[in-house]
């Protein structure tokens, strides 16, 4: 593992929730709370609940230790990072995660697993970075997306594989999608398929919204905990450690050393992977001051379907549907024929637990499936996703003299492409700078000039993307 010479003192210094209060906090908010907590209970999830027991770990940190690599975050890409370090470098990571393992958005997300990172299209891509580039960050997403494939295929998370719907939400919108297909082929290569509507509502599901929708080949949905605990085995069985219960509430770098308190001991690091998302403790990293946007997003989940339900509704597909909104639905067939269905929340953690968040999944999901009007919803649930400001996430090293790494910013696709993210910020620790000329591996998130009100503008895009989205 490469290291330079650092000789520098940083100190910071975190509160924390009063000790022993596990207690779920519904209005839990990243940008106002005193840190993320410790030992925190599990946000009502239907993963939660049908996770089944958690794996073994190493409990919390008990005494002072000196490692070679510390990851703060212990959600997939921590896990993924940790495991990649033992697999493929040899080194032996400690994972610090403040609360229950993948407490955040990894035991919070709709599992699904989509050939994509960031918010940008491919054909925006082209816009922003050029064609030359553009087939480069292709190549890696793809690879990255065979990278999460491949250990969903050796832990048991309910895979749903298929493919990815992109769904019209309004007849105006297949254009679009036609455009963007034939991007996808002629620029990329990359293989879909434009469905009618007609076509989508008798194969696949009827979906009262829908115009068409746009087909790729490429999407799996899972189950998100179960993932989550099968990265915490992996990772485990490498030579990793994981220590739930340990949030960081101080570090001190002197000498290149990183001295990360944790309630139970400090541990001394020579390098630091972060790896937070959205919960990310302000002040934890100077480098990440006002670079990540928290985006509260609603998840809920219906009772089991009758099979006269499955039929009003012609659900026949277990594929992973998106909508066309800019404020979009996400939704899919469980395996238990129960439906999830998720969309963007309230701005504010404060606001979560107002009850208009959930009607609006509430009618969002009977708009499209009329038939489900009235069908009891059994587990309902919100939580944060980490967006950046240019809708692109970063694998990055803020500063090459000090031996601190960050990857973050999946702008909610970060099902998948975690566990790439994990892997290149391996690489990164490792000292083997993992394809630096790609835009998200070359420069830092970028912070926003405004970053005191951008939730006063977030609540006017909101408006404007509702007036947008929901016109004929």
């Amino acid at each position: 593992m490469k290291h330079g010479a650092i000789h520098l003192e940083r100190t910071s210094t975190f509160a924390r929730s009063p000790a022993g209060d596990t207690r779920y906090d519904p209005t839990y908010d990243p940008l106002v709370a005193n840190g993320p907590g410790q030992g925190k209970q599990y946000a009502p999830t239907y993963w939660a609940a049908s996770a089944g027991a958690p794996p073994p770990d190493d409990g919390p940190v008990t005494q002072d230790m000196d490692v070679d690599v510390a990851i703060i975050g212990g959600g997939y890409t921590g896990l993924a990072t940790a495991l990649f370090l033992a697999r493929e470098h040899g080194i032996r990571a400690v994972v610090l995660e403040a609360n229950r393992v993948s407490w955040g958005c990894s035991s919070r997300n709709g599992g699904q697993g989509q050939n994509a990172s960031g918010r940008l299209t491919r054909s925006q891509w082209v816009e922003r970075w050029g064609k030359d580039v553009a087939l480069k960050m292709h190549d890696e997403i793809r690879e990255g997306f065979d990278t999460f494939k491949s250990l969903v295929a050796s832990i048991d998370c309910d895979p749903q594989p298929g493919g990815h719907f992109l769904i019209a939400h309004r007849p105006r919108i297949m254009e679009h999608l036609a455009a963007e297909a034939k991007v996808w082929k002629d620029v990329f290569g990359y293989p879909s398929q434009i469905v009618d509507a007609d076509t989508l509502r008798r194969e696949y599901v009827n979906d009262a919204e829908a115009a068409g929708a746009l087909h790729e080949p490429e999407g799996i949905g899972v189950h998100p905990l179960k993932l989550a605990y099968g990265y915490v085995r992996l990772a485990r069985e490498a030579g990793a450690s994981v220590h739930p219960g340990s949030p960081v509430v101080g570090w001190q770098t002197v000498d290149g050393v990183h001295h990360l308190r944790t309630p139970g001991g400090t541990v001394r690091a020579r390098a630091v992977g972060i790896a937070t998302g959205a919960y990310t403790a302000p002040g934890l990293h100077p480098s990440l001051t006002s670079r990540v946007m928290p985006i509260l997003s609603n998840s809920m989940v219906t009772r089991p379907l009758t099979e006269a339900e499955l039929a009003a509704c012609n659900f026949r597909t277990t594929q992973v549907l998106t909508d066309t909104r800019t404020l979009r639905f996400y939704y899919r067939r469980l395996p238990d024929n129960r439906v999830q269905i998720g969309s963007r929340s309230a701005i504010t953690g404060r606001d979560a637990p107002n009850p208009r968040h959930f009607e609006l999944l509430v009618n969002g999901l009977q708009r499209k499936f009329p038939a489900l009007e009235g069908i009891a919803i059994d587990y309902s649930w919100w939580g944060w996703v980490d967006v950046s400001h240019d809708m692109m996430p970063r694998v990055f090293q803020p500063d090459p003299k000090e031996t601190v790494y960050y990857a973050l910013g999946y702008g909610g696709n970060g099902v998948s492409y975690s566990a790439q993210a994990g892997r290149r910020m391996a690489e990164r620790i490792a000292g083997k700078g993992a394809r630096q000329e790609l835009p998200i591996f070359a420069s830092p998130l970028p912070g926003h000039l405004f970053a005191p009100f951008r939730r006063l503008g977030q609540r006017m895009l909101y408006h404007w993307y509702y007036l947008r989205d929901e016109k004929p």
